[in-house]
């Protein structure tokens, strides 16, 4: 049978593109694979694995560890370095040929360059820089009760809708999205790193997967780009993601940033090597870059202890922190609605109650 997206029936199992880099997976596959099982548990299909390369194949098992049922491998030296073209190419030729129901993306650079290709060869839509995604109406209806301001009481939903909801911040972060692909398959979604929880690695599973090696054909004319040279920048950047200990900043610094900006760094450095990070006021005001934004806009981080400092808590703020496993807030405005997330909030200045905090650390480390 020819490729036609049009025909529904046709297409099945849920897919992940496994991104990898000079044979390293990105933690980005393992988030969204623990999530695409979890989906493909609720549509009763299969989770494959997509992974590209040269000599990846031993990746294979790592992609099982973390939910997928079966890895199909593509191999090619014109593989080893990413290209839009021979990777647009490959996943197209795979997709056409296997039909999956649902394509997820991480959005990465590459990824985030890789999805719109694909699907406008494949004649569907992307949903671009999700936050979160669902099959099963009852799961989604209980996410918009947590998330939304919607009267769920009150809403009619088509409750047998299995299309895949993904939603996603719209109008700049202030509302959320949630967008559907009736028509046409497979529906695709980039997913923003660090947005979906990781699950735990499973080596029963890695020894279980099925792995399917892929006849990669790629002719010279597919190639409009060849790679001569990698050149890696060593560019100074926030590890925000991997981060256990974050302390961020917002709009209560504005009467002294330097000094709201350097106790943020002395205490993030006293709770042992915490990191900077910083609300989309801060951001927006220019106090720190755009790699220090936690938030719908930003980046979402569920390190073990966020300190709020001076943020009064906007939901697309919240949004991006509120699965941390501790979280303390100080700031002036005792109604701030940070303090509805917190684990522990303090009403105070901050130039006053940071400074004492950072005492208290160091003499605990003297004693």
């Amino acid at each position: 049978m020819g490729y036609n997206s049009a025909d529904i029936a046709a297409f099945k199992d849920i897919w992940v593109f496994c991104e990898q880099r000079d044979g390293k997976l990105m933690d980005t596959d393992f988030e969204l694979l623990s999530e695409g099982r979890k989906l493909a548990d609720e549509r009763g299909s299969r989770l494959v694995g997509l992974l590209l390369g040269d000599q990846v194949a031993d990746l294979a098992s790592q992609i099982g560890g973390y939910g997928a049922d079966q890895v199909i491998v593509c191999e090619d030296p014109s593989l080893k370095v990413y290209t839009t073209d021979a990777y647009t190419k490959v996943v197209c030729d795979v997709i056409m040929d296997r039909k999956p129901e649902v394509f997820l993306i991480g959005a990465s650079n590459i990824g985030r360059d890789l999805g719109p290709r694909c699907a406008a060869r494949l004649h569907t839509g992307l949903t671009a820089d999700c936050t979160h995604l669902d099959i099963d109406m009852e799961n989604y209806v209980d996410f918009l009760k947590n998330s939304s301001t919607i009267d769920v009481e009150k809403a009619k939903f088509k409750m047998e809708d299995t299309n895949l909801k993904m939603t996603r911040p719209a109008f700049g972060g202030h509302l959320m999205a949630t967008i559907i692909c009736p028509r046409f398959r497979p529906c695709m979604s980039t997913v923003r790193p660090g947005v979906l929880k990781k699950s735990e690695y499973d080596q029963g599973a890695a020894d279980r997967v099925t792995v399917v090696n892929y006849p990669v054909k790629i002719a010279d004319s597919d190639l409009r780009t060849r790679v001569l040279e990698v050149v890696k920048e060593a560019k100074q950047t926030v590890d925000l993601i991997g981060a256990d200990i974050i302390v961020a900043v917002g709009r209560g610094i504005s009467k002294d940033v330097e000094g709201g900006i350097s106790l943020a760094e002395k205490l993030a450095k006293a709770l042992g090597g915490g990191v900077v990070a910083g609300s989309r006021a801060a951001i927006d005001s220019g106090w720190l870059t755009a790699d220090h934004q936690v938030g719908q806009t930003g980046k979402t981080v569920r390190p073990k202890l966020y300190i709020a400092l001076g943020i009064s808590g906007a939901i697309q703020h919240i949004a991006g922190m509120q699965d941390s496993d501790y979280i303390i807030a100080i700031n002036k405005n005792e109604e701030a609605p940070i303090f509805d997330v917190a684990d522990y909030g303090i009403t105070g200045d901050l130039f006053k109650v940071v400074p004492m905090f950072i005492e208290e650390l160091q003499g605990a480390e003297t004693a």
